[in-house]
């Protein structure tokens, strides 16, 4: 049905007339359900359009049939032919290829220009070969390996990580190179599927400003609404069957839908009351003969009447954490701790902590700080290091995190669940509670097994929920949570009495429930006075600077005097001298190239190089371009690896 990855520069009639994704009278069915009815919508060239509604309403469906994967069965959908599509890959094999090499794969022109290139010169076809190195140039297919860093970095892969093998990485990890791979390919339609699950908050943060500056289409399906709100523009909504476009980010949504079903449950207020008066009227005189014929037109009239529904926000989501019997102060506490795995591992070096009834603390801090690491030892999960770990009597913690889906008895059902942890429930009991977190009817008694994450996750809410704990430790609740589930979430946090920390990429999450931060960096939990957005441009700031404040700090606290930070600056240096000369010869090379470049780039500037005669100097000079600009990106990573490597010497000294 569709071509994948058709080059840029290919440009078709067709999409020339009509570059657009249109669907008309569109309906999807998985099996024996029904997903979309009848749906008309269509989305235009680089807008941003983000796909919601409940989970199994069919926007993974929909992205099947946008990729070709699933024929409409009514109504058309059509797609540009010349349009190239890119999505994230669900699985990634275990390969010894580089994570950056991986990355570099999403782009399929690039790499098959790359084996054109390599057989033209095989074939020693100079004029092919000069071809093939004017279309790289023209994609910026050289500074290829320098964006597929650039990405990894953003996604929160280390230097040292990029020459890795991919099998080396585990499947979160594996996850973030196949989104790195989907938004590198320059494609005409990105199709993304809850990008931001295996996705920490700085990454989100990233993200969201990756896909802001995106030029292309872009479909997006997430249950994160201010991730919503600060990408797309436009949102595609799937309810009862019909999937309808709105104007605007998910807030300007939900406003137009509310009015939407206001006026829906006037409309139907006010059909129900002509119905009922037509009704009264046809019971009234239906059998009498002399009104029969009014009788008769009046029951007509009530059957022409249209089939509307009564106005309403389905959510099958109506929890709340009860009140705890009991609120000890303070209820947890850390005291002068070192928190990680080992002595030989210490992640948080002098953690004072102190939980009492009432505190809303939402940790920030870069993936790898020590975030999770602080939660495990406040709910005792790791022991500490050294320090002291004050518990007041009969705390009952509520601690999510991913692992505790992986803990769910393996064939046991919801109630099973529910009555393993509460006995004396009783069934009955458990079905009705069950049935506050979306579990209704024969959902309550099917295996774990056949569940989804977001099943699963709503199933550990439950089993937290029913303990009736004093203090949440929750480390990113909201994965695979669908936006009904998190606004529900949200509600019940607002609502606890007790005492919360919160770990979360979902921004509107932490907004929301949190009254204070804590931000984890350099083996340190320390209160942060700011905000999401300050946190933004703390992430911002100069890594050397950061580096180099960090660095006075600790001589400050080891009492070290001026003379002496000279000194020891001094030897820093000395001991780094090996590597800021290979820097510097780097840079004198970049320099080198870049002149000449320029120089060649001038002359391919002439229109008199492409007349016929000089076709060899033409070939020569786009040769020794390619090769130049070849030069400049591979040296210049070298020179940013050596850059990293001298700040992570004075880092660590």
């Amino acid at each position: 049905m569709h071509r994948y990855f058709i080059s840029c520069y290919i440009i078709n009639d067709c999409c020339k007339e009509k570059p657009l994704i249109t669907a008309s009278d569109l309906s999807l069915d998985r099996g024996a359900k029904n997903l979309i009815s009848a749906s008309s919508f269509t989305i235009h060239p680089n807008h941003k359009v983000g796909l919601v509604g409940s989970n199994g309403c069919g926007k993974s469906s929909l992205f099947a049939a946008f990729l070709g994967e699933l024929s409409p069965d009514a109504g058309d959908l059509s797609l540009p032919n010349s349009w190239s599509i890119a999505t994230v890959k669900q699985e990634t094999p275990s390969l010894e290829q580089s994570a950056l090499d991986y990355v570099m794969d999403g782009d399929k022109e690039y790499r098959q220009l790359e084996q054109q290139l390599e057989q033209a010169r095989k074939s020693e076809n100079g004029n092919l070969e000069a071809t093939i190195i004017n279309k790289i140039d023209t994609i910026n297919g050289y500074s290829l390996p320098a964006r597929a860093g650039e990405l990894l970095h953003g996604l929160g892969f280390l230097q040292n990580q990029l020459t890795n093998p991919v099998k080396d990485f585990s499947g979160g990890w594996r996850m973030r190179l196949n989104l790195a791979q989907a938004l590198i390919s320059r494609a005409d339609l990105l199709l993304l599927d809850e990008p931001t699950n295996h996705l920490d908050l700085d990454a989100v943060i990233w993200l969201q400003r990756w896909l802001k500056r995106f030029t292309g289409t872009l479909v997006l399906i997430s249950h994160d609404r201010d991730f919503l709100d600060t990408v797309i523009n436009q949102i595609l909504h799937i309810e009862h069957q019909r999937a309808k476009l709105y104007s605007g980010n998910y807030t300007a949504f939900e406003r137009q839908r509310a009015e939407h079903l206001a006026q829906q449950e006037v409309q139907f207020q006010k059909q129900q009351k002509e119905a009922a008066h037509l009704t009264a009227f046809v019971d009234r005189f239906r059998a009498k003969a002399s009104k029969a014929k009014q009788a008769q037109s009046r029951l007509k009239r009530l059957e022409k009447l249209p089939n509307l529904a009564p106005a309403h926000v389905d959510s099958q989501f109506t929890f709340s954490f009860e009140q705890p019997e009991s609120l000890p102060y303070p209820l947890l506490s850390l005291t002068e701790s070192e928190c990680g795995y080992n002595s030989e591992t210490i992640i948080l070096n002098d953690v004072g902590l102190t939980l009492v009834p009432g505190s809303r603390i939402g940790l920030l801090g870069r993936n790898g700080a020590g975030k999770s690491t602080l939660i495990k030892s406040l709910a005792g999960e790791i022991a500490l290091i050294k320090g002291e770990r004050y518990c007041a009597q009969e705390l009952k913690i509520g601690y999510f995190s991913q692992h505790q889906l992986e803990q769910l008895h393996s064939g046991s059902s919801p109630v099973d669940h529910i009555l393993r942890a509460k006995p004396a429930l009783g069934e009955p009991q458990a079905r009705s509670f069950l049935g506050k977190f979306g579990f209704n009817g024969d959902q309550a008694l099917e295996s774990i097994n056949t569940m989804s994450g977001g099943e699963k996750a709503r199933l550990v809410l439950a089993l937290i929920v029913l303990e009736k704990p004093q203090l949440l430790l929750l480390d990113e609740p909201t994965n695979h949570l669908d936006l009904e589930m998190r606004q529900a979430l949200v509600m019940a946090l607002q609502d606890f009495g007790g005492a919360i920390i919160l770990i979360a990429h979902d921004r509107f999450l932490l907004e929301s429930c949190v009254d204070e931060f804590y931000l984890v960096a350099n083996g340190k939990v320390a209160d942060f006075s700011g905000d999401i957005d300050d946190y933004q441009q703390w992430l911002n700031d100069d890594k050397k600077l950061t580096i180099s404040s960090n660095k006075t700090d600790s001589n400050e606290d080891k009492g070290l005097d001026k003379k002496q930070l000279r000194q020891q600056q001094a030897e820093l240096r000395k001991k780094t001298a090996p590597l800021r000369k290979e820097s510097e010869k780097l840079e004198k090379k970049i320099t080198q190239w870049q002149t000449e470049l320029t120089k060649v780039e001038a002359l391919l500037s002439d229109s008199d190089i492409y007349q016929a005669e000089r076709k060899n100097e033409l070939t020569t000079q786009l040769k020794l371009q390619a090769s130049l600009k070849n030069d400049i990106e591979e040296t210049e990573m070298l020179w940013l690896e050596l850059a990293e490597e001298i700040e992570a010497f004075m880092a660590a000294n």
